[in-house]
């Protein structure tokens, strides 16, 4: 018996449909790379740069226009970053006064918002705090990398929003958008904003690559989970304390109200001005007696004197 073969078109229709369904797969599986997804990156202070994900990020193109270019941490390791993509963090751009970038989105969409960081010079905190915001939007409220994680350690500061029906979504609040993301680094009062790298991507924050773990910040995580879950427990203590009904009293004869028993230490007081007004009165009048009494007198001896007188 002669086995069945499919003519050569039919066997081209066959892989042509088998590929489109394996793309089709891989679409919807989500599959798809992260330097496919990235639709803007930038190397702020530096040259451009290929990173371990594939992603390009191009040369800073604010060199020569705004802010000053920085490579003082190229003498630094910086933590939690791969050996091949430290030069991210170790280079930055910074300004005297408020800068940023201006990224053109043509598609709407899920997007996010990667901005990179590293304090290569500070060694304490609350030396240089910044904002960010995009659009207009405060999307990163008193940034201060040291704080965050300590000296030459990445950090990366994760925005996601999204562009739809010409209107920018980000963190609760709506703008209107006319095609151009705009992301600007805030002057504060401590020393000047900077950034080391930012890229904007299409995804969600679970696409994000994550940094490489650091016992020491994940120790002090755990102990601020600890300490939340503590402050939770008490709050919630308190709370059941103040809202549970108290112990009900048993019947009987209500408790008298000793500032409504009776008016007597009130009229106390008027009882003994008056005690004393009576006598006073009285004993007032019976001087008025007196002395009205004694000028009489007196009237009646001074007229029988001169009475007297007259006669002799």
């Amino acid at each position: 018996m002669r086995p069945v073969t499919l003519p050569r078109s039919a066997r081209l229709v066959v892989a042509a449909l088998s590929l489109l369904l394996a793309a089709r797969c891989r679409a919807d599986s989500g599959s798809t790379s992260l330097a496919e997804r990235v639709i803007w990156a930038v190397n702020s202070g530096g040259d451009a740069h290929t990173d371990v994900h594939g992603v390009q990020y191009r040369k800073d193109p604010l060199e020569g226009r705004v802010g000053k270019a920085s490579d003082y941490g190229m003498r630094l390791p910086i933590l939690r970053s791969s050996p091949e993509d430290q030069v991210l963090y170790q280079t930055e751009r910074y300004n005297e006064d408020t800068f940023g970038y201006e990224v053109p989105v043509r598609d709407e969409g899920e997007y996010i918002l990667v901005l990179k960081f590293a304090e290569v010079y500070f060694a304490q905190s609350q030396q240089k705090v910044f904002d960010v915001r995009l659009n207009g939007h405060v999307v990163v409220k008193d940034l201060d990398i040291f704080d965050r994680v300590g000296h030459s350690t990445a950090h990366d500061e994760i925005v996601p929003f999204s562009i739809k029906r010409g209107k920018l979504s980000v963190q609760g609040e709506v703008s209107t958008f006319n095609g151009k993301l705009t992301v600007d680094f805030i002057k504060g009062y401590y020393d000047n904003p900077k950034v080391c790298a930012l890229y904007v991507m299409k995804g969600k924050p679970e696409d994000v690559p994550k940094l490489q773990p650091h016992p020491g910040l994940e120790k002090r995580d755990e102990e601020e989970e600890e300490e939340e879950d503590a402050e939770t427990s008490e709050d919630s203590v308190k709370k059941s304390a103040s809202t549970a009904p108290k112990n009900p009293v048993r019947s009987g004869p209500r408790t008298p109200n000793p500032y409504a028993a009776d008016n007597s230490s009130l009229m106390f007081p008027i009882l003994v001005a008056f005690g004393v007004f009576i006598p006073t009165l009285f004993c007032l009048c019976r001087v008025g007696e007196c002395y009205r009494q004694a000028w009489t007198w007196g009237q009646t001896d001074r007229r029988a004197s001169e009475k007297q007188r007259d006669r002799d």
